[in-house]
């Protein structure tokens, strides 16, 4: 290896003083943690209901957590609004209503914010649309998973394909912005089951699709007992199937699993992919905050229980400067158009020297094009994209 790239990866290790002239943007991510029955796939921090929820006091908690956060972010305004779980459906429309008058109250909030809410098929959630509407949410994401009810069967999902047809159809008779999720890869799953599930999704003319290759991952159920998945090379077949219908269908595919009609992508996990600030609230929230001279992470404590009983349980930490470029590539090089190469030092505070080393080994290697406008993953890039980012990893000290 030659001198020069020697140092070059000697200076990206040291990488520093983080400085900040202006902030990035910031968005705000509440979770609520309970669902009915928690899925064997999900390794989200998520628990079941064991009986009523406990709406008041868990507002009580969001509102003391955010007031204790308000220092972190005082004089900023919020450009998004993300409500995940869990399945945040469960909650009454007049808690989510009581929930986002309390952060209005306390945070500026754009007026032509985007404010997301997750919900999940079933005739009890479903009816409750109009009232998230009413209450300020303004973007609906239905986790469907799949049209067909063996698939969901072998999910675990509690919800039948009738009832995602249904919570779909109320959900756009209500949101002008609507989401669905699909999964793909899943048990049993055939190529052609696949193709019959991102087809019906497409017909009911969503601005939006989310579509994940089920992965088993640790501290689930499916990870201690796996589900017989299809073959890497059948997976990898469902994928540019889904892309290519989609595409055929007129979305963009402009992030790894994200596809949107034109003007209609997610602001909220853009900013997130684009390396914006968020702050997170709620039981097991994670969240990034910048500073003027440094890039923190927070992340609150998870159980419900201890949240209910201590909503400042928070770990805060300063994110090293040599590990901003990582992280920074970890979230931008998931996006299929890459970035322009000024916002890394706008999100980084870090100059572009830092990354250089990285991106010379990613283009002698096929992974990324780029000019004076863009860095992007090439196709080759995305489909191996751990090994793309890993290049941008600090140095072993």
């Amino acid at each position: 290896m030659s001198t020069a790239v020697l140092r070059d990866m000697r200076d990206a290790g040291n990488a520093g003083p983080v400085r900040f002239s202006v902030l990035p943007p910031l968005a705000l991510y509440v979770h609520l943690p309970w669902c009915v029955r928690k899925c064997p796939y999900c390794d989200f921090n998520s628990h079941e209901r064991g009986g009523p929820l406990p709406e008041a006091e868990y507002l009580q908690a969001l509102n003391r957590d955010l007031e204790g956060s308000l220092p972190s972010v005082w004089g900023r305004r919020i450009q998004s609004i993300f409500i995940g779980g869990g399945t945040p459906s469960l909650f009454s429309a007049a808690a989510i209503d009581e929930l986002l008058a309390h952060i209005r109250a306390r945070l500026t909030v754009e007026p032509d914010a985007e404010i997301t809410l997750e919900a999940n098929p079933g005739t009890v959630e479903a009816a409750r649309f109009r009232g998230y509407r009413d209450a300020g949410v303004n973007r609906l994401s239905v986790g469907v998973q799949s049209f067909n009810d063996a698939m969901l069967k072998a999910l675990g999902r509690i919800h039948s394909a009738k009832e995602a047809r249904r919570a779909i159809e109320m959900a756009l008779s209500i949101f002008d912005d609507v989401n669905i999720d699909l999964m793909y890869g899943l048990p049993g799953q055939a190529l052609e089951q696949a193709r019959a599930d991102v087809e019906e999704g497409v017909r009911f003319g969503t601005a939006h699709f989310s579509a994940y290759q089920l992965t088993i991952e640790p501290n689930t159920v499916f990870f201690s007992q796996p589900p017989k998945l299809p073959e890497h090379d059948a997976c990898a077949d469902m994928q540019l199937l889904v892309e290519e219908t989609l595409a055929q269908a007129g979305f963009e595919h402009y992030e790894i699993s994200a596809f949107a009609r034109a003007g209609r992508r997610c602001r909220h996990n853009l900013n997130y992919w684009e390396f914006g600030d968020y702050l997170g609230i709620g039981a097991g929230a994670h969240g990034k905050l910048s500073f003027a001279d440094r890039v923190t992470r927070h992340e609150r404590v998870k159980p419900p229980r201890e949240y209910l009983a201590s909503a400042l349980a928070v770990e805060n930490r300063v994110i090293p400067a040599r590990e901003l470029p990582f992280e920074f590539m970890l979230n931008a090089l998931r996006l299929v158009e890459g970035f322009k190469p000024g916002l890394y030092g706008e999100r980084t505070g870090l100059p572009a020297t830092t990354i250089e080393t990285g991106l010379r080994a990613a283009e002698m290697k096929g992974l990324i094009g780029r000019n004076e406008k863009h860095i992007q993953p090439t196709t080759r890039g995305r489909r191996f994209l751990n090994d793309l980012v890993g290049l941008f990893l600090p140095p072993q000290e």
